[in-house]
């Protein structure tokens, strides 16, 4: 019996059609990513894709030959100065893809000396997190999210504890004040929800200018200080810039972490019957369902060869963390034991620095969430639950889940090493900016 040359490609792909490229955006690929990613398979370890409407890249589907990539600083560069479709004008300023991928003076879309000096100053900085004190915080964080709406016995575990806990630990561990932390979350919450993005980004860039302004006259015992106290002697301009990107690069794919992990415990039986069932759950995510699917971008330094394929300096070659995790070579890795090879979190010179605090606040977070909430079960069927379109992130728009109402908690008592700042006066026009519920939860702590 003949076997078919080539696979069909998946619902919405057209693929099919000569030379076009396969769209990692719309709701199709959202659904059922997987099945994009078997089809990219079938080109070799490198796939051409579409990221948006008319923004064409390369993605690396092939396990060993995304570790090459991501290692070979020598032949790859990060600098997005280098993108040859943006600098040929063919991207539009305003693609969706463009707040991703459109350079920023940080250690992520850096090269050489100047990476080296950059990410010094982050991991040296991170590394200075005390993981007791980042426990008890994350604790305090859940409780708090818990109690406005565990009186319920519905919530939607996305937007009331996944989205919302990221940002309330980061801005404890960058110590915002009232004021300044109330604009970082709205700031990183309209980028990410594409609500006025454009304006979003100018009130995050903002509210850590002056955290910035704030710590050179009053340092504290948090990360912002630590940064700034670093020999690489960062500017304010360079604290900014990777403090943004320390806030909005950790919050985006911990929140997925978080509520990926959820999906599931909600939705696999399995976990319920051995033990360790979280720490589980969070290795199987990371390899099956990682929050962050498709990104590494890099360009080549020079035309050249690579898996095959010939690529001109400057085009734009991302890494599909999803694809090669889940690829034939590391499902047999994974089943011989290595369960935590999977590239969830990068690999080389530009690897996650927070990976640890990262897993430690997921870990945190599910665990006083399923004790508080021992009987939580998702509340309409699962194939009824929606995935944010776009290439690079995977997170749900909702998760909606019932339990037996709880009584609210009263706060532990505040453990800052220094008593919040208090608010600073608004700016005019900034009231409409700020949510307030940092504020709100500095306030429910000191009740």
């Amino acid at each position: 019996m003949d076997q078919p040359t080539a696979p069909v490609p998946p619902p919405g792909c057209p693929a099919h059609h000569s030379g076009a490229r396969v769209p990692l955006h719309g709701p199709e690929f959202a659904a059922d990513p997987q099945a994009y990613y078997s089809y990219l398979r079938h080109y070799g370890p490198t796939a051409p894709v579409e990221l948006a409407p008319g923004v064409e890249a390369t993605l690396v589907t092939d396990y060993a030959t995304a570790l090459q990539l991501l290692q070979d600083s020598g032949s790859f560069r990060k600098d997005a100065r280098r993108w040859r479709h943006f600098n040929e004008g063919k991207i539009s300023p305003d693609s969706p893809v463009a707040p991703v991928l459109a350079y920023r003076p940080n250690c992520m879309f850096s090269d050489g000396a100047e990476h080296l000096r950059l990410r010094q100053a982050v991991t040296d900085s991170m590394a200075r997190i005390d993981t007791r004190k980042l426990s008890h915080t994350t604790e305090q964080v859940s409780n708090y999210l818990i109690s406005q709406f565990g009186s319920r016995g519905s919530a939607d575990l996305l937007g009331d504890y996944a989205k919302q806990l990221p940002l309330f630990v980061f801005n404890e561990l960058f110590g915002c004040p009232p004021d300044i932390g109330d604009r970082v979350v709205y700031g990183i919450s309209g980028m990410f929800d594409g609500v006025n993005a454009e304006r979003a980004m100018g009130v995050l860039f903002g509210a850590v200018g002056e955290l910035v302004a704030l710590k050179r006259v009053k340092p504290g015992d948090d990360v912002t200080s630590w940064l700034m106290e670093h020999q690489a002697a960062l500017t304010d301009e360079e604290m900014v810039h990777q403090l943004a990107l320390l806030l909005v690069g950790g919050n985006e794919p911990l929140r997925n972490l978080i509520g990926n992990t959820l999906h599931r415990l909600l939705t696999h039986d399995a976990y319920a019957n051995q033990g360790g069932l979280i720490d589980e759950a969070i290795d199987d995510t990371l390899w099956e369902n990682p929050p962050m699917q498709n990104l590494a971008p890099h360009y080549p330094a020079s035309d050249m060869e690579f898996a095959g394929q010939k690529f001109q300096a400057g085009d734009l070659i991302l890494v599909s963390f999803a694809a090669a995790n889940t690829g034939p070579a590391l499902t047999a890795a994974r089943q011989a034991g290595s369960n935590r090879a999977h590239l969830a979190w990068s690999a080389g010179p530009h690897a996650c620095p927070s990976k640890d605090p990262a897993r430690q606040i997921t870990v945190t977070a599910l665990e006083n969430l399923l004790n508080q909430l021992p009987d939580v079960e998702l509340a309409v069927p699962e194939e009824s639950l929606v995935w944010r379109p776009g290439p690079f992130n995977r997170g749900l728009v909702a998760l909606p889940a019932r339990f037996t109402p709880v009584a609210a908690r009263k706060p532990a008592a505040p453990a800052r090493a220094e008593a919040p700042a208090r608010p600073q006066q608004p700016q005019p026009g900034a009231r409409s900016e700020r949510a307030g519920v940092w504020s709100q939860f500095l306030n429910w702590l000191t009740r």
